[in-house]
């Protein structure tokens, strides 16, 4: 229930989607992705944006990086982290941010990246998606990353 109240929050947002400001960059981001809007989605990262994902392999330019997604839109749905809470620093034409999502499959995440002003519209230059794991579970979860590198 959390989860749909996350999205219908996001849906109603009163951010503007355009990418005349850093916000609403990111809100369009995590919308276009929920959406399978895979055009405006990639049109939200700069041309030589970069990537990484959860697996230590995800470390993508954004033309790979599309080639990675483009399956995942191809039914109209992308996938879906709802915004729990988002943090911003620095000022200028280059921001830097951090996020907590809630994703249905992966628990909560987190999205770390800079965000930069280009020929006036606000563009995602390096993302960087986290799974959070709690301390209390991390040697778990450590072990098991191991195993899984075997």
């Amino acid at each position: 229930m959390k989860y749909i109240i996350a999205i219908i929050f996001l849906l109603l947002s009163q951010s503007n989607w355009a990418q005349e400001d850093p916000d609403g960059l990111l809100n369009g981001l995590h919308f276009d992705a929920h959406m399978g809007n895979f055009e405006s989605y990639f049109d939200r990262y700069s041309n030589d944006a970069v990537f990484l994902g959860t697996d230590k392999t995800e470390r993508w330019t954004i033309e790979e990086f599309k080639a990675y997604a483009r399956p995942s839109f191809s039914d109209g749905h992308g996938w879906t982290y709802a915004v729990v809470e988002r943090n911003w620093e620095g000022d200028g034409n280059t921001r830097w941010f951090d996020e907590i999502l809630l994703n249905e499959k992966l628990g909560h995440c987190r999205g770390t990246g800079v965000v930069e002003l280009v020929n006036g519209e606000w563009k995602i230059s390096h993302y960087a998606l986290t799974m959070l794991v709690p301390n209390s579970i991390a040697a778990k979860v450590g072990a098991l990353t191991l195993e899984a590198d075997k």
